[in-house]
């Protein structure tokens, strides 16, 4: 049987709310609803009072034949059911680091923080995929506790579980876990090469390949190959992405 409690630390329990703290969510739900309306990713809200999920938006890719309510009245159980065991194991391991992580964190930067992994899901004919998630703190308690947190799904653009990177939205801490070793592990800042950037700056600007070929005085493979080198660099699957990445932890 399934043990959900098991994805839930201690360490983040969250019992009595504030008023203060109720206040914050008002109809916030309807602006995740919309902002679902524009991405291709799929979107959950976790509440950690009650243990499960308040929010799930449709992307059947994700949801393994399931309707977005069943599976967020599946909650967790969802995961014990599609997740295979050993990235099951993983999920947990995740759990808990992630939380040990943000409890040495100042209670005013936890929001600045994400975390983002890679796992396994089967779909209902026992197929797998390999999916990214990536959450960040929604809400906290007054007491500094993660009462919501918004989580990001897609394919994920490695080879294997794991990959678990914390973020600050800064870009000044990016830290991998090295499941080998047992310990975090400081990444280097990322560093855009002079024509990455332009590439990037022109893209914002919404010019296609072919305009930015000639701007830039190069050719459309030419700047087909560095794009490929940016998203591989950034870990991002297309140019918007690669542009929002850029843009959050200020490359540009």
């Amino acid at each position: 049987m399934s043990n959900v409690n098991s994805f839930f630390s201690l360490k983040n329990t969250v019992n009595n709310l504030t008023d203060n703290d109720v206040n914050q969510t008002a109809n916030y739900l309807e602006v995740i609803e919309a902002f679902t309306r524009t991405t291709y990713k799929s979107i959950y809200v976790i509440d950690y009072q009650l243990k499960g999920f308040e929010y799930v938006s449709y992307n059947p890719l994700f949801l393994c034949g399931h309707s977005a309510q069943e599976v967020k009245e599946m909650g967790y159980d969802f995961y014990f059911k599609y997740v295979p065991e050993s990235d099951l194991q993983l999920l947990l391991r995740i759990n808990t680091i992630g939380f040990d992580f943000y409890e040495k964190i100042p209670f005013e930067e936890r929001k600045e923080y994400s975390i983002s992994y890679d796992f396994h899901l089967k779909n209902e004919e026992g197929k797998t995929i390999l999916i990214n998630q990536k959450l960040t703190p929604l809400f906290l308690t007054e007491s500094g506790k993660i009462w919501k947190s918004i989580c990001f799904v897609s394919l994920s653009t490695q080879q294997n579980s794991g990959n678990i990177i914390i973020t600050k939205k800064d870009g000044t801490k990016k830290v991998m876990y090295d499941l080998d070793t047992d310990c975090w592990k400081t990444l280097k800042n990322i560093e855009l090469s002079t024509r990455e950037k332009e590439i990037l700056q022109y893209a914002i600007r919404g010019y296609a390949i072919s305009e930015i070929s000639e701007k830039i005085n190069i050719s459309p493979d030419t700047v087909k190959f560095h794009r490929k080198k940016l998203f591989e660099k950034l870990d991002v699957a297309n140019i918007n992405e690669a542009i929002s990445y850029a843009t959050i932890n200020k490359l540009l």
